[in-house]
């Protein structure tokens, strides 16, 4: 199953049938919000299932640093999810970004401080790779599905995760382009980091909305302003979503992907100290590993 993470009006897709809402179960507590589970047709006989997650619950209640990204990833992983697409809107730290342009970001630098990043814990210790954070087989699907749209996308580029809820100072923004950074956001760690966790494939389409706040020759960041391209990008976020979910239902060689074997070797506990409530806690996003 793909799951998207993002806005409220990505899942406004032509098309989309058989919707209900489903209050999604979490051992680490409250998702963001129910998860709209939908079928895209896909030929006259198939439908790939989707499911849709608001990151920030509809109508967006919760700042960047009060969403439960642990809840979420477990949610969807109880759900059966196997393929996460996040949608998310960014700020361009390059010329060359412009508003309006899609970025499939393929690294990551994570300066959140405030929230919980990982699964594993004291009784259950374990140490994923993130030297790759994101699927590079979702990254060629996405960027293949925003081709075919007409979707202007750059494959490739590193996302400056920072805290929030404030946008940066001129000196930080400065200070990250000078660290070679492409675009800057809020939400995405640690979300991509709990995916790999999970065993879950996860990509990245990092929506430009703005140029942060370094250009000389454009305003500072504001939230109207970040909204009116929002709602210029819906449709096209729409439209990656609709091409690239047969792309993901077709591929061959999704069962073969390393995202799904990340805790082949991450978990370091022994067997015999690790701690039951957190083998029970963690029976969705590590059952694979535990039960054996």
């Amino acid at each position: 199953m793909l799951a998207i993470i993002g806005g409220s009006g990505v899942y406004d897709i032509d098309g989309l049938q058989n919707t209900r809402w489903v209050k999604a179960e979490s051992s680490f507590g409250e998702p963001s919000d129910e998860v709209l589970i939908g079928e895209l047709p896909i030929g006259e006989l198939k439908s790939q299932p989707v499911a849709f997650l608001p990151r920030h619950g509809r109508g967006h209640r919760l700042p960047p640093s009060g969403i439960n990204f642990r809840a979420n990833i477990d949610a969807l992983k109880r759900l059966g999810v196997t393929d996460i697409v996040s949608v998310s809107a960014v700020g361009s730290l390059r010329e060359h970004l412009t508003p309006g342009m899609f970025v499939i970001v393929d690294q990551f630098i994570d300066r959140t401080c405030a929230r919980e990043k990982s699964f594993f814990g004291n009784g259950l210790v374990a140490h994923v790779s993130m030297a790759h954070p994101v699927c590079g087989r979702l990254g060629q699907h996405l960027h293949a599905a925003a081709q075919q749209a007409g979707i202007p996308a750059a494959r490739g580029g590193t996302y400056l995760v920072m805290e929030g809820p404030q946008f940066s100072s001129l000196a930080e923004s400065e200070l990250y382009r000078s660290w070679q950074c492409d675009v800057i956001g809020m939400t995405n760690m640690p979300e991509a980091k709990l995916a790999r966790e999970a065993e879950i494939c996860y990509a990245t389409v990092a929506m430009v909305t703005d140029y942060d706040c370094w250009h000389p020759n454009h305003d500072d960041v504001t939230v109207d302003a970040i909204v009116k391209v929002l709602l210029a990008n819906a449709d096209k976020a729409r439209a990656l979503v609709k091409n690239v979910a047969p792309r993901v239902q077709s591929d061959a060689c999704a069962a073969a992907c390393g995202c799904r074997s990340a805790l082949q070797h991450a978990i370091i506990t022994a067997p015999e100290a690790r701690d039951t409530a957190m083998i029970e806690k963690l029976s969705a996003v590590a059952g694979r590993m535990l039960k054996k």
